[in-house]
């Protein structure tokens, strides 16, 4: 199990000596700190705090309150106002160098599956052909293969509608329908990317991608199993409601403006047809007209949806097993692997065969490609402010006192990631900040581990940023709302499966990093 590392020799002087990470992420360099230890430490416990109350008192927008939070460390700490200023840009620059373009590419592909109508055919398909006894077996695969490419609010929105249809058709108790579904989406956001979350973690710490992919991957699967079919059992008895009303079909039920698929949907219909519905015997009962929208093959939105994910795993398995290889099927495969590629190739890939079986034609991708970027202006601005804090947390010195600190008192720096990143989202309600906020603090002591074991501490880190979510946090409101339970309900049921992801993954990364 990685502990915090020991090559680095802890300072003889509090102002002198400490080793953290460069501020391009390619190994370690001494940073003169820029003040005493003891101010060091209360303009970063200062920080945190001015950011945790902006965020949950006065209701400030996460960029914002992460600049302020971020400007006021640097200050405080004793570096100048212009060196402050320059760490924070530095800082946001090569986060969102590193990242920017793959949440881009990301909400692009996400749109694409959507609005093309893949999602619907892979929830379909799957769907049709589970029995009732697998049915929340099917609707936890389901809740990851949509929520691997999409971010966990657009995954919400366009799971519910799925998750009433099923549990009324089948005439299962909703919680085993809900619960797995909604962990298979909560497990893919805190563990693999290309989300925000993990992409920004990967990009702070060091981690190798196509690693952390790979980990992220096999820690995911007895998370989903534990916390999702098998907890279900469980809630469904807790919780026993009916199921709403409000999402009566995918197609006509509900709100339109409250299923992101729906215009899609509507785009793609085709022509009407006649179809004459009969009674036993031969006897016609009416003729109805039906227009159903045209959707890519399952075989084709599966490929989508894999694409990216399987470039990235050989490159990671190449290195793992043939680090020392040359030649150009090497250097295709690591060209392929490169995130920004891999994803870039999904894309194309959606805009190309996605649109093709969807039916749209270059307006309507066009459009769908416009609508994916604005969602997510948000989220690229809290991730770039978390780069630039993590900045100048180390540029401040004070990322070597923290790494000092853990070093010195012998904990695993898999479990100090951990209960950071946690006890932040506890405190803000919002796994991203929690995870940017952990990223940051922990970047120095990833200076010295292996890969494996900055891969684990990233997971660690995702692991802790969905813990214990409650009513600071939007995605308890959402649902609470969509599912219709009592705030009581909803405690039972997802504030438990969003602490049994957390806990089981803390689990599994302390398990393997025994091993590493």
């Amino acid at each position: 199990m990685p502990h915090a590392p020991t090559g680095a020799t802890a300072p003889t002087d509090a102002l002198h000596g400490l080793t953290v990470l460069a501020a391009e992420g390619g190994g370690t360099q001494t940073v003169d700190p820029s003040g005493p230890i003891g101010q060091l430490v209360t303009a970063a416990l200062l920080g945190i705090v001015v950011i945790i109350v902006l965020i949950t008192w006065l209701k400030v927008h996460p960029f914002v309150a992460l600049t302020i939070g971020a400007l006021g460390v640097g200050i405080g700490a004793g570096l100048a106002p212009d060196a402050t200023v320059t760490s924070f840009g530095n800082g946001f620059g090569a986060t969102m160098t590193s990242v920017g373009i793959l949440v881009g590419l990301g909400a692009m592909f996400g749109r694409m599956l959507v609005d093309s109508g893949a999602a619907d055919r892979v929830v379909d398909t799957l769907v049709r052909r589970s029995s009732k006894a697998a049915l929340p077996w099917t609707m936890a695969l389901i809740g990851a293969l949509i929520g691997l490419p999409m971010f966990f609010e657009v995954g919400l929105v366009l799971l519910i509608p799925i998750i009433v249809l099923v549990a009324k058709r089948s005439g299962v108790p909703i919680m085993k329908i809900a619960v797995p579904a909604l962990v298979g989406l909560s497990t893919m956001h805190a563990f693999v990317p290309p989300h925000p979350g993990p992409l920004v973690a990967v990009s702070t710490v060091g981690a190798n991608l196509g690693t952390t992919l790979a980990f992220g991957i096999v820690l995911a699967i007895p998370v989903i199993v534990l916390a999702g079919p098998v907890f279900a059992r469980f809630a469904a008895r807790w919780v026993d409601i009916p199921v709403p009303d409000m999402f009566g079909s995918r197609s006509s039920g509900g709100s339109a403006q409250s299923d992101p698929a729906h215009a899609g949907r509507e785009a793609r219909r085709g022509s009407a047809t006649q179809d004459t519905a009969s009674l036993p015997n031969g006897k016609s009962d009416f003729t109805r007209v039906i227009s159903e929208p045209r959707s890519p093959s399952f075989a084709v939105a599966l490929v989508g949806i894999l694409l990216p994910v399987v470039l990235m795993l050989a490159q990671a398995v190449r290195e793992a097993t043939a680090p020392d290889a040359s030649g150009s099927w090497v250097s295709l495969l690591d060209f392929l692997g490169t995130p920004i590629i891999a994803i870039g190739i999904a894309t194309v890939f959606a805009m190309v065969f996605f649109a093709i079986g969807g039916g749209m034609d270059r307006g309507a991708v066009a459009k769908s490609l416009e609508d994916a970027l604005p969602p997510i202006a948000g989220v690229l601005l809290i991730v770039g402010a978390g780069g630039g804090f993590k900045q100048v947390l180390i540029d401040t010195g004070i990322g070597g006192v923290i790494a000092d600190a853990v070093q010195e008192s012998g904990i695993s720096v898999l479990l100090v990631a951990w209960v950071v990143s946690a006890l932040v989202r506890v405190a803000t309600g919002s796994a991203t900040v929690a995870t940017v906020t952990a990223a940051g603090i922990m970047a120095p002591i990833a200076a010295d581990l292996s890969s494996p074991e900055t891969s684990l501490l990233v997971l660690a880190i995702g692991a802790g940023s969905v813990f214990l979510s409650h009513v600071n946090d939007a995605g308890f409101w959402l649902v609470k709302g969509y599912l219709g339970t009592t705030v009581g309900q909803t405690f039972k049921t997802w504030t438990v499966l969003e602490c049994l992801i957390s806990v089981i993954g803390l689990v599994g990364v302390l398990i393997a990093g025994v091993f590493f």
